[in-house]
């Protein structure tokens, strides 16, 4: 099989984005929306309404079920968690029965946890859900959001006219900056000028933004999955190079543990958000998810991928008949070397794995020293193997096979 190598890799400079030097690796935590979305009906489902207890239970089990030492730190509110109306002075109050003692509080008890809180807000009049967005009140929400010591905010693009979003987005970050109180800041910026038919300035998105979105909001199924990672693969000349250090494409959260993908699927979508570089950000309730996909949002070896210190967006390196080979480079560099996630996808549905062989050096694996390689899930050492050994591997339908290769040092 002869592969066309398109990874094209620039040096990474190391850049604070919003100068807040914060997300240096990809930020990793739980988010309310694509597993609770508005649910605000705590009369008839007390359980699963967005209210503090929702946010107070989850953020005791990021620490108790072992997300928290894997990784995960951030606590994220999303839609539906205000008051309809803000207060006479202007301020942004959330809503008293699902939220009876004020987000300061819910924030100093998510910090009392050693975790870390977000919150939702929309630069428009409007939230996506209808309550008040930002617009005319930008400065005094920045403070508030410092006030209630928030360490992550996601602005929205609901009731906003692209157009404006340029110097929108880039005004209220300055604005948080402004407060003294360093927090993460993610964008839906560029898709919302997608969507309008204008260019993005990626230039300007990444120096302003922690995270931005890219393209449409995740769905609990198999072919939103299969969508958002057609789309990164379609258009990452364009996506990958803005990636790094304190500036991440954002493809939306991870929907393991719900109800649209199976395991396989869960699998993949765990790798690719790995080697993209993507904010880990699950959206399930962490009180039934089931043993083997917790695992999967566990698994330490893949979370390094995505957590590796060079920030480098990995790239779709082959693509032919259902079979796709996605490839990221990561430390440790040894000379011009380096190390490598590689994942074997079959988008196949025919109902028998499929069987890819390849050698090393068609993967871009070049090095003489060799590359000591490991299945990141089924966690099989292969031993230090060379650029013209060819290995083979056997991927089940729409799933994945994950391997890191990591360069040899000589010592000679």
């Amino acid at each position: 099989m002869y592969i066309a190598i398109c990874l094209a890799i620039a040096l990474v400079k190391l850049c604070n984005g919003l100068e807040n030097g914060l997300a240096r690796t990809p930020p990793m935590g739980w988010l309310s929306w694509e597993r609770f979305r508005c649910n605000t009906d705590c009369v008839n489902d007390p359980d699963n309404c967005i209210s503090e207890q929702l946010f107070q239970t989850m953020a005791d089990l990021l620490i108790t079920e072992g997300y928290a030492s894997a990784g995960y730190e951030f606590i994220n509110i999303d839609d539906c968690w205000l008051d309809r109306r803000r207060a006479p002075d202007g301020k942004l109050v959330p809503d008293g029965k699902r939220f009876p003692n004020g987000i300061r509080a819910l924030s100093d008890y998510i910090h009392s946890r050693g975790l870390k809180f977000g919150i939702y807000e929309d630069f428009g009049n409007y939230t996506c859900a209808g309550y008040p967005g930002i617009i005319g009140y930008e400065k005094l929400d920045a403070q508030l959001f410092a006030d209630w010591n928030v360490d992550y905010v996601k602005l929205d693009g609901c009731y906003a006219l692209p157009q404006d979003m340029d110097r929108g987005y880039t005004e209220f970050g300055k604005l948080l900056n402004n407060t003294g109180k360093p927090m993460v800041y993610s964008c839906s910026w560029p898709v919302y000028q997608i969507y309008a038919g204008i260019q993005p300035n990626f230039s300007a998105i990444k120096t302003h933004c922690n995270l931005w979105r890219n393209y449409d909001d995740i769905q609990d199924s198999w072919m939103s999955v299969e969508s958002i990672i057609d789309y990164y693969g379609n258009n990452q000349d364009i996506i990958a190079p803005n990636a790094g250090p304190g500036h991440w494409n954002d493809p939306d959260m991870l929907i393991i543990g719900n109800f649209g993908l199976s395991y396989e699927q869960a699998k993949t979508q765990f790798a690719i958000w790995a080697i993209l570089a993507a904010p880990l950000l699950m959206s399930v309730d962490l009180r039934t998810i089931r043993p083997e996909f917790k695992a999967i949002l566990q698994n330490r070896k893949v979370i390094s991928v995505d957590q590796d210190p060079l920030g480098v967006q990995g790239r779709r390196i082959y693509k032919h008949k259902g079979i796709e080979i996605w490839s990221k480079p990561l430390s440790p560099i040894y000379h011009h070397f380096y190390s490598y996630a590689i994942a074997f996808i079959n988008r196949r549905t025919d109902g028998t794995p499929s069987d890819v062989a390849v050698t090393l050096k068609e993967l871009g694996l070049a090095s003489l020293n060799g590359y000591r390689v490991e299945d990141l899930y089924e966690n099989v050492d292969y031993g230090i193997l060379y650029p013209n050994t060819k290995i083979k591997v056997k991927v089940n339908p729409s799933g994945v096979v994950m391997l890191r290769a990591e360069v040899q040092f000589s010592f000679l």
